[in-house]
């Protein structure tokens, strides 16, 4: 019913092919020595990308998972490429901060992955178990901006140590996909998290109608309405993408189907269910008397009974069949437009 985005993570790799040294091409110049400790990782990076392009445009898992593994792989050896190269002049510095980060950046592919991977089992339990998973994720990025702010901060300080003029001049192609896709992740995080906070509360109220827990029902009823009247109040607030607002437009529609369904289309129900409940008590007490003892009374009493439940059915046929399918137009409408957005926003790379 969700299709939910989560392999599509971890979008702050080092970029610090956006820095150009400017000095002369030497080989014992610092600002060469520079560029080579950068080039070292310039694979890391591609490689990365190709696997968040991937994950985002709904490629096969087994591919997606095999351009992880190709990530991993491009870190293994981007580490291998940086410790081939020689020190500077007996400074190490650079070099070290540099094995560290890719170190940092192994680490955080394999185990914080396999536990972002685990929670993900879980993530649609509940609206809080999304949350964390998804807070997880973007905690992840904030360790990996982190990182790639400390090892940028060697960059300029090695520079200034051996009075090298970094020109931080446009973004690489690479880096400015990898900014949008960083970026695309937050907005699309943020609208989600309202869209499934009212569908999983629908779930919740669907299934004690249908084990006509009415007292249940009522609770998730009042949920459902306050949930949705708060998300469509967050929307107004994160109204687009880079001008593009069909993923909020599609949200906002969903919580307009929610709020009229517990507003109108849920006590309609939860109506009929207390007219059966009344109707089968009423059925049992009048089968109990025998044909002799009934009253007149109480046989126009049943058959009135029989002809109201029967309308009752009809009209709750009609309600259910129209909300399920308004409730799955509104799921389709979202995931399609979900897909949409990925597919527009999300850079291709390979």
């Amino acid at each position: 019913m969700i299709r939910l985005k989560t392999l599509a993570l971890l979008t702050c790799f080092l970029l610090l092919c956006t820095y150009k040294m400017a000095v002369a091409q030497n080989a014992d110049n610092p600002g060469d020595y520079m560029t080579s400790i950068a080039n070292a990782q310039g694979e890391m990076n591609k490689k990365y990308m190709a696997y968040v392009s991937a994950a985002a445009h709904g490629k096969r898992l087994k591919k997606v998972e095999k351009m992880r593994q190709a990530a991993i792989e491009s870190i293994t050896q981007s580490k291998y490429n940086t410790i081939g190269l020689p020190l500077y002049q007996g400074d190490n510095s650079l070099r070290q901060k540099t094995i560290d980060y890719i170190n940092f950046c192994y680490k955080i592919f394999n185990e914080d992955y396999a536990h972002i991977v685990n929670m993900e089992e879980i993530a649609e339990q509940s609206f809080d178990e999304m949350q964390a998973y998804l807070l997880l994720q973007e905690k992840t990025n904030e360790k990996l901006k982190e990182a790639n702010d400390n090892i940028d901060k060697a960059y300029k300080d090695f520079g200034a140590k051996y009075n090298v003029k970094i020109v931080e001049g446009d973004k690489s192609e690479l880096g400015a996909k990898m900014e949008i896709a960083s970026k695309l992740h937050r907005y699309h995080d943020q609208v989600y998290l309202v869209f499934f906070k009212c569908n999983w509360q629908d779930g919740q109220l669907t299934k004690a109608l249908n084990n006509k827990k009415l007292n249940d029902a009522e609770q998730s009823r009042n949920a459902l309405l306050k949930y949705a009247a708060d998300g469509l109040l967050a929307l107004d607030s994160m109204k687009s993408f880079m001008g593009d607002p069909s993923l909020a437009v599609a949200c906002r529609q969903a919580l307009q189907f929610y709020k009229k369904s517990a507003e109108v289309d849920i006590p309609k129900q939860t109506d009929y269910y207390l007219k059966q409940e009344n109707f089968e008590k009423m059925k049992k007490a009048f089968e109990a008397k025998s044909e002799s003892d009934r009253k007149k009374e109480d046989v126009e009493a049943y058959n009135k009974g029989v002809k109201e439940i029967n309308a009752a059915v009809n009209s709750y046929n009609q309600n259910i069949n129209l909300t399920n399918n308004t409730r799955n137009q509104a799921i389709e409408n979202w995931n399609n437009a979900e897909k949409n957005f990925f597919d527009t926003h999300m850079p291709y790379y390979k």
